[in-house]
């Protein structure tokens, strides 16, 4: 222990070696929200955990996966090994060390397999907390860089409020206030399939922050504080145990519910905000870094890393890292006065700023900016903030708390789309942080030519400010699909991966990259040969890719003249402008939800109507068709409160909700029947299994027409995507007025697998024959009874799948606006005569990779390419 001030300040060493990591890349919410405490995570080379201070082990669970250290000063430090490791029961772990033992700075506490953990751990990253309410707080820490074990780690420091305690509260931390008000007592079985072990312990502590309220747990004679995450993992409370709650306090009833609820199991099993972490592809990137750690994976040529797409294409040239300057900020302000006009004066000038980009840009660039100034006026970080700088903070101190701490709360969360939007806060941060220091233009990094950048994570200002001629590709090491900057690159043509996991910061400046985001890989150094005769294939690929968007301008037949539309599917108003110019011929599934997800109220109607109106406006005159709001499920909305599900994919979806909140539906009919010229909207109605659905639809479509004065009727879909929708097609299809396939869902209820399922995702192929025999029945159904059939599901963007389709029947692919140039020019080389007998083929094979055998072989034929990535 190297204590700077006595009793008030302390170095932890490293623990641990490895690569120091921030909190905000475990792919867990409570680790990663900080519920249980700041800190720094180690992404481990070294399988020996060590004592990072002098101290007392205060917390050793049976299963040997965690340690709980108090220091001689009070502050008590949390050594987590791995993610959800706990589920390994001791396996792989071998503790040195018992509670109650006292133990010297660099003393073995724990030994850990480390290729056990990288093959059965959800993640190798070992998170090392300062643990929430103890009275301390960390002050500095050594993050992304190599350390080793004994290295500086961490610096803490008593809080203010602790030293006019005197002290750092009573042992076990986290102690509330007294409360004063009647007790309640209730027993309750833990649920938990672990017990109370980190995760679950930190969830209790953090739901009872905020409520007057002071609760304790016993369970077989010991009592813990539940405030205490450290003194609930001490109760060694395993699943099944039966445990006594009780509550004083004026929200003693509240908390005590709360409480109960998470005994119950009610967010077990609850995965990382971040999409990117729960993806196959990122979970094969860690387990790939660990296996590879320690024989220096980037000094192997040809090495594949694999990452998740963030946009498409394919990209050579020589790796490049983001240098970024870390912004150092007092944390003690000159007065109240002087910092609440400083922080003023750079949100001006940042203001300004994003209103010049705001007018010159379009499309995502000018929705960010505007996003961005939204959020430099909350007046929820305002408030915060100056609350800070009337204590006597800094007004970048301040800034930087305020911000960090709804990142926090937005990464806390389980909807990976509003954790994404952190990196919206981090990026007005570190804006607003530039234009205090003074230098707000610095830090624009130069890049060589057919620079492919590396990072850890990427902001849009930072992007923005990169020279797009110069810049190849982006290969992150976290980060999300679905993140501003990956929807930035994708609007920019620029080819990108996230989520290739620590490895990443293992690529030497200046290596040769082929970067291939159309498979979802990054090659390292895959030698002069083949760079040279993948830039040949990029040049082919750049000419074809240019005549096929000159071609897609015309409307789509085959080579026998069919007519087979190719519509768009579209989520926002710059993805309807994106395939216009791509030449799709109308939009087949305008996805709502856009208009109702992150935010605190439902868009009213006017809103809602203004911005179809636009929509329809972007494409033309061409067909649009808007889905009625698809929520519930993996989709769910703050304002929306749904009934608890235990399989919400199974419970309130799609129509399902909109008849449950038919309020929520009116307005929106409202406002698509509002849309002109009329006859160009299409209603789409998601998840319906029965005609009585449809009926109730149309009687509200009826009124709505009424209400709003209209006299022409508008052409009402159906989305078939369930088994039950298929098998009833012929019933359905005399209600609609054409019929819509959603492959995504069709296929995960077909197959019974979850496309979330990290272990299942890779097995969920549309083209499984079951599936296919479902679009058939449907198709046959719709020609039946003349009317329309579509596949506007993730099957209709495969050109592999496009002969299969049009064989079944299928007159209409709505496809992501990317792969309509592509997939125009493969239809019209198809007969449909040769996808009749192809698909005839299709629906005899026994499995999905017998399918894609025979399209491959087809292809080969018909010479055409089977992929979008060939």
């Amino acid at each position: 222990m190297h204590p700077t001030e006595p009793q008030s300040r302390l170095v932890l060493l490293s623990p641990l070696a490895g690569w120091g990591t921030p909190l905000d890349e475990i792919p867990d919410p409570v680790f990663a929200g900080r519920m249980m405490g700041d800190g720094l995570a180690v992404d481990p080379t070294g399988v020996t955990l060590h004592a990072p201070c002098d101290g007392e082990i205060v917390a050793l669970p049976d299963s040997r996966h965690a340690v709980t250290l108090r220091s001689d000063i009070g502050a008590e430090i949390l050594m987590h090994v791995g993610i959800d490791t706990v589920g390994l029961a001791g396996e792989g772990f071998e503790a040195h060390v018992q509670p109650g033992r006292r133990v010297a700075a660099g003393e073995r506490l724990i030994t850990f397999d480390l290729d056990l953990i990288a093959r059965r751990a959800k993640s190798l990253l070992t998170p090392i907390l300062l643990v929430d309410g103890c009275g301390f707080t960390v002050v500095r820490s050594s993050g992304n860089r190599e350390i080793a074990v004994g290295d500086l780690f961490m610096e803490i420091a008593r809080t203010e409020e602790a030293s006019r305690r005197g002290g750092a509260g009573e042992p076990g931390c986290g102690s509330a206030p007294g409360k004063i008000g009647q007790a309640r007592v209730r027993r309750v079985r833990i649920a938990l399939e672990h017990g109370i072990h980190a995760r679950p312990a930190a969830q209790i502590a953090a739901a009872l922050k905020g409520l007057a309220a002071e609760v304790r747990l016993t369970v077989q004679g010991r009592s813990a504080n539940a405030h205490s995450t450290v003194a609930l993992m001490k109760l060694g409370a395993r699943n099944g145990d039966e445990v006594e709650l009780s509550a004083s306090g004026g929200d003693a009833g509240t908390a005590i519910e709360a409480v109960a609820a998470l005994l119950a199991g009610a967010h077990q099993g609850s995965s990382s905000p971040r999409a990117a972490q729960r993806s196959p592809l990122a979970r094969s990137a860690r387990h790939f870094m660990a296996a590879t750690a320690s024989v220096g994976i980037e000094a192997r040529a040809d090495a594949v890393l694999p990452g998740v797409i963030a946009s498409r294409g394919m990209a050579v040239g020589q790796a490049v890292r983001l240098t970024v300057r870390e912004i150092e900020v007092a944390p003690v302000g000159a007065g109240v006065a002087h910092e609440t006009s400083r922080l003023d004066r750079a949100r001006a000038q940042v203001r300004i700023r994003l209103r010049a980009a705001h007018a010159s840009a379009s499309g995502t660039a000018r929705e960010i900016a505007e996003a961005h100034l939204e959020l430099l006026d909350d007046p929820g970080l305002i408030e915060e903030a100056l609350a800070l700088v009337a204590e006597g903070a800094s007004a970048a101190h301040s800034w930087r708390q305020a911000i960090r701490g709804s990142i926090a709360a937005l990464r806390a969360l389980e909807d990976p789309r509003m954790a994404e939007r952190a990196d919206d806060l981090l990026d007005l941060e570190r804006q607003v942080l530039l234009s205090l220091s003074g230098d707000a233009g610095a830090g624009i990094q130069e890049l060589p030519p057919d620079a492919i950048l590396l990072a850890e994570e990427l902001l849009p200002s930072q992007l923005v400010a990169l020279d797009a001629t110069r810049l190849a590709g982006i290969a992150l090491a976290a980060g999300g699909a679905t993140s501003h900057v990956s929807i930035l690159a994708a609007a920019a043509g620029i080819p990108a991966l996230v989520a290739l996991g620590p490895v990443l910061r293992r690529i030497a400046d200046g290596t040769p990259l082929l970067l291939d985001a159309d498979v979802g890989q990054l090659h390292v150094d895959p030698g002069t040969e083949r760079l040279a005769a993948i830039r040949r294939q990029l040049e082919l690929q750049s000419s074809r890719r240019a005549a096929e968007r000159e071609a897609a301008q015309q409307d789509c037949y085959t080579a026998d003249g069919s007519r087979i539309e190719v519509f768009a599917n579209v989520g926002s108003l710059t993805e309807a402008q994106t395939a216009a110019r791509n030449g799709a011929e109308g939009c087949g599934l305008l996805r709502t939800e856009f208009l109702f997800l992150e935010r605190e109220t439902p868009p009213s109607e006017a809103e809602q109507h203004a911005e179809y109106q636009r929509l329809a406006e972007a494409l033309a005159g061409k067909p649009l068709t808007i889905r009625t709001l698809d929520i519930g499920g993996d989709k769910p909305i703050p304002y929306l409160p749904l009934p608890g599900e235990e399989n919400p994919a199974l419970g309130l979806r799609g129509v399902r909700t909109s008849l449950w909140r038919p309020d929520l539906l009116c307005q929106q009919l409202r406002a698509i029947l509002g849309v002109r010229p009329y006859g160009q909207c299409r209603i789409l109605l998601p998840m319906i299994t029965d005609v009585a659905e449809i009926r109730s639809v149309r009687a509200m479509i009826e009124q709505a027409r009424e209400q709003i004065g209209r006299r022409e009727p508008i052409e009402v879909g159906v989305m078939i995507e369930t088994p039950a929708s298929a098998l009833m097609a012929d019933s359905i299809a005399e209600e609609a007025d054409f019929l819509s396939i959603g492959t995504n869902d069709l296929t995960q209820y077909t197959l019974a697998m979850d496309r979330g399922h990290p272990e299942l995702a890779a097995r969920l192929d549309g083209l499984h024959p079951a599936v296919l025999r479902l679009i058939a029945r449907t198709a046959e159904a719709a020609q039946a009874c003349k009317r329309t059939v579509a596949v506007c599901g993730g099957l209709a963007s495969d050109p592999a799948a496009a002969p299969f389709l049009i064989g079944l029947g299928v007159h209409e692919l709505s496809a992501v606006p990317s792969v309509i140039p592509r997939l125009k020019a493969l239809v019209r080389g198809l007969t449909v005569q040769d996808c009749a007998r192809a698909a005839r083929q299709a629906l005899r094979q026994e499995s999905a990779q017998a399918v894609r055998k025979l399209a491959a072989e087809w292809a080969g034929r018909q010479g055409v390419p089977a992929s979008p990535g060939s």
